[in-house]
């Protein structure tokens, strides 16, 4: 018998999962169905935000490389070694097979939909339009995430089921396609109808929540080509800053977790259900807000006695000997954020630095930036006001460059938002974290800069594997995507 073996790249469109949005899904397993677009759309968000926000080891370890979270017993990956659980291959299955995979099955879905004869004709035209916008803007940002993991990626024969081995495009390509892509969809929104009556777990359909997001998301685009394509850096950036972006925590792109199994957060579920103790706050962020007095430090950590204390970042840790990661974090239906205010005020503060024009300063979007990530975890104006005071953390006296300032303070600001801090941390080169001297020798003395590949594509695309690892200038962590210049 001939066996055919696929990259999963083009695997997703015949692997989709189905997670309706309902609390009966799992009713009828022999009844034959049909999959509605709402039921795929909310199997693609909850496997974005999950593996987004997840702390599992065997599948997103971007808290160790920005030196969040320190190991107790399995110290393998935050000494940098990710091939053992094949941590590259679940990442890249994630997106491409369950979240890609999805959303292209919901375009499916949509075309197959039957207009109501109570609907308009006009009105159901802006409707499924709208659903296919939205469908698209989160097919960028996933591409985004894909490209700014692994460097090149397949993108042009990706998803498509009539090519088994895709090629892998070149990332520093794939970025103005992806604008481009966002800017059709943003053109194509229509805040005078409506979308999904149902599945939307993150704006529950809104179409006007879209815009802001996808204007959002083409402002992080704009601000990551900045150095090294700095014109349509600025026409990028500033054309989002025009159309609208998300300027208050109400708007962020939040994915709403629910407190029962099996739809809880993925870090209630890592920390709290699976009755494990295999992380503690690591010494280089504790260590950075204890020397500014931050308060956010009672929303992150627990206390370890009367201090906040963190583990040895890259050796084992005693669980009962440092602080630990606070209730609130670990609560069952905490928040699985995608895109939020404080992230868009620092991408914002960077653009002012760099000379565009936002309508404000970089020292303005800054202070606003810690001001919504206070508001964000409960704390007061006046705390933040307080905070702001301090001459370390003041725009017009804090050490060092602007990209230090901005660098240190989103990092404080994102310590829960692993992957986006360790996007930023590349692109400016702050906070001023280092390798531990445990880190094991495929890291190449340095904080990874990229994924390797995953084993899959080595195996199955081989060829392609090959051409990719040659173009990008090797396989390794130390490899830096395109943007990453410095």
């Amino acid at each position: 018998m001939k066996k055919i073996f696929f990259s999963l790249a083009a695997l997703a469109l015949f692997t989709t999962s189905c997670v309706d949005e309902s609390d009966d899904y799992n009713l009828d397993h022999d009844g034959a169905y049909n999959v509605s677009a709402g039921s795929l759309l909310t199997n693609a968000q909850k496997e974005l935000a999950d593996q987004m926000t997840t702390p599992s080891v065997n599948l997103n370890v971007f808290r160790f490389f920005t030196q969040y979270w320190a190991a107790t017993q399995y110290t393998t990956e935050s000494k940098y070694r990710v091939t053992t659980r094949k941590i590259p291959d679940n990442h890249w299955n994630a997106l491409y097979r369950d979240v890609l995979g999805n959303l292209e099955s919901a375009k499916k879905a949509i075309a197959a939909e039957v207009k109501p004869t109570t609907v308009a004709d006009a009105d159901w035209a802006v409707q499924q339009k709208n659903k296919l916008a939205i469908i698209e803007i989160q097919e960028v940002y996933t591409f985004q995430v894909l490209v700014d993991t692994f460097g090149d990626v397949p993108y042009t024969d990706a998803l498509n089921p009539s090519i088994v081995l895709p090629t892998y495009d070149n990332d520093s390509t794939i970025y103005p396609k992806l604008i481009t892509r966002l800017n059709a969809a943003l053109a194509d929104l229509d805040s005078s109808g409506g979308s999904f009556d149902s599945g939307d777990y993150i704006f529950g359909g809104d179409v006007g929540s879209w815009k802001l997001f996808g204007n959002s998301l083409k402002l992080k685009l704009g601000i990551n080509l900045a150095d090294v394509d700095p014109t349509l850096s600025k026409t990028t950036v500033e054309s989002a800053y025009t159309a609208g972006v998300i300027s208050s925590n109400s708007e962020n792109a939040i994915f709403k977790y629910v407190s029962a199994a099996p739809n809880y957060n993925p870090i209630y579920a890592n920390l709290i259900a699976s009755g494990r103790n295999d992380f503690v706050p690591a010494s280089p962020i504790i260590d950075a807000m204890n020397n500014l007095n931050d308060p956010r430090r009672d929303q992150y950590f627990t206390l370890f006695g009367s201090i906040y204390k963190g583990g040895n970042y890259g050796y084992t840790n005693a669980y009962s000997n440092f602080s630990h990661v606070s209730d609130k974090i670990k609560l069952a239906d905490a928040p699985g954020p995608l895109l939020e205010s404080t992230e868009v005020d620092f991408y914002l503060a960077e653009a002012a630095a760099r000379g565009y024009s936002v309508g404000d300063t970089a020292e303005n979007y800054y202070n606003k930036g810690i001001r919504d990530s206070f508001a964000f975890w409960g704390l007061s104006s006046s705390d933040a006001d307080a905070y702001l005071l301090n001459p370390d953390v003041a725009y017009a006296t804090a050490a060092g460059t602007w990209q230090e300032k901005i660098g240190n303070q989103a990092w404080i600001a994102y310590f829960n938002r692993g992957f986006e801090s360790w996007t930023t941390w590349r692109r400016l080169d702050y906070p001023a974290i280092t390798a531990p001297a445990s880190a094991y020798p495929e890291a190449d003395g340095v904080i990874p800069k990229r994924l390797v590949y995953p084993v899959n594509e080595q195996t199955v695309n081989g060829t392609n594997y090959q051409a990719a690892s040659t173009a990008i200038g090797g396989d390794r962590l130390a490899t830096k995507v395109f943007w990453d210049i410095h």
